[in-house]
């Protein structure tokens, strides 16, 4: 039978398009399936508040009868404003190694996009730049994390033989924890709070995350603002992360910088006990056991990895030396607390500043992920 393309229409086939994306990597040992409860709200236009200026359909390539393939089409009005493009993406995409399926699925999302009146197609990307991003090209045999896409290798092949092309790379590390501070950092932290006025902050409790919480994430607008397809997150998008992110974080290893004189945040770094293999066994759902495994996962039980999820500097302390004082928090905790390892997030390959940080380090560069791009 050949390919048949099916648009998304209703709330048990978005279950199926989701589910798909799981069920694809059945027995796969680097695959980390997503949460599907944060998958759903993510990919629903009552849900999510990105849909106030973007636009998304959602495919479903069956073969047989049997589902073969996933794809989503998304339009970010407010990036192509930004950035001065008319660019559509692909996202949480997935499929079978066949050219039928492939072919079929490419070609239903950029008949969609062209007839809005798009000029390029990009991707994998999401609605924001906090949803999952970059197919892995380098990697394949390294765990991903909550944060990330797996796929399997025969993905770039397709992409390629499309007619798609690199765009943007985005790298990552995994960090070894030193026993003890690096002398480097522990100097530089000190001269930083002497000559620029800053302080970190020192939550006791979750509750006292809340009054900085939306900071936060107006701080990652300001940092990130000039960086690859960034676009500003807007109120509703932050109360909405917040909801989603702060009951997660561990105090141990959100570290707050503060400038003095008037408390304003400069500087953040949020790491979280890697949930990955807690994932895998959950299936990525919390009920009915998954909340278990998680739970376990997240206070740092039978789990020596520490996953990096970001790191924030207002632009006008970039390069002045807060990565110090960041540090300077976290690698005290983790050794402290048993955690032998630490995995970064995607890093732009171009971002050399970022990268840099790992220099003092001992940094194994483990994966590289990739958005491809393609004139329509």
């Amino acid at each position: 039978m050949s390919v048949v393309i099916h648009k998304v229409n209703s709330k048990d086939e978005l279950m199926k398009f989701i589910q798909f994306g799981i069920d694809l990597y059945e027995g796969n040992e680097f695959f980390v399936p997503p949460l599907v409860y944060d998958e759903r709200t993510t990919l629903r236009i009552d849900k999510n508040p990105a849909f106030e200026h973007c636009d998304a359909t959602y495919f479903l390539a069956y073969r047989d009868g049997e589902i073969a393939g996933r794809i989503g089409a998304i339009i970010n009005y407010k990036a192509n404003e930004i950035w001065n493009e008319k660019n559509a993406r692909f996202g949480f995409v997935d499929f079978v190694d066949d050219n039928e399926v492939v072919d079929a699925l490419f070609g239903a999302a950029e008949s969609w996009a062209r007839s809005r009146g798009m000029e390029k197609m990009h991707g994998p990307l999401g609605f924001t730049d906090l949803d999952h991003e970059g197919m892995l090209v380098e990697g394949f045999d390294q765990m991903g994390t909550l944060s990330t896409i797996y796929n399997y290798p025969y993905y770039v092949d397709h992409m390629e033989r499309l007619g798609y092309m690199k765009d943007q790379d985005w790298v990552e590390f995994l960090i070894t924890i030193p026993k003890e501070m690096p002398e480097r950092f522990l100097r530089a932290s000190e001269i930083v709070k002497k000559r620029s006025g800053l302080e970190v902050k020192h939550l006791q409790s979750k509750k006292d995350v809340y009054p900085y919480a939306r900071e936060i994430f107006k701080l990652i607008n300001r940092a990130y603002k000039d960086l690859y397809g960034y676009v500003e997150l807007t109120e509703k998008q932050i109360d909405y992360y917040v909801d989603m992110y702060i009951p997660m974080l561990r105090l141990e290893f959100l570290t707050l910088v503060i400038r003095q004189e008037d408390n304003k945040l400069v500087g953040v770094g949020i790491g979280l006990p890697s949930i990955a293999k807690a994932l895998q066994k959950a299936k990525g759902r919390f009920l009915p056991g998954g909340w278990y495994h998680l739970y376990r996962a997240l206070k740092g039980k039978g789990n020596n990895v520490l996953d990096l999820l970001l790191v924030a500097v207002d632009p006008e302390y970039q390069g002045k030396g807060i990565n110090a004082l960041l540090f300077n928090e976290f690698i005290p905790a983790a050794s402290r607390l048993g955690f032998e390892y630490a995995e970064s997030n995607p890093e732009l390959d171009l971002n050399h500043k970022v990268k840099s940080m790992w220099n003092d380090l001992d940094a194994k560069h483990t994966k590289r992920r990739r958005a491809f791009i393609k004139q329509l």
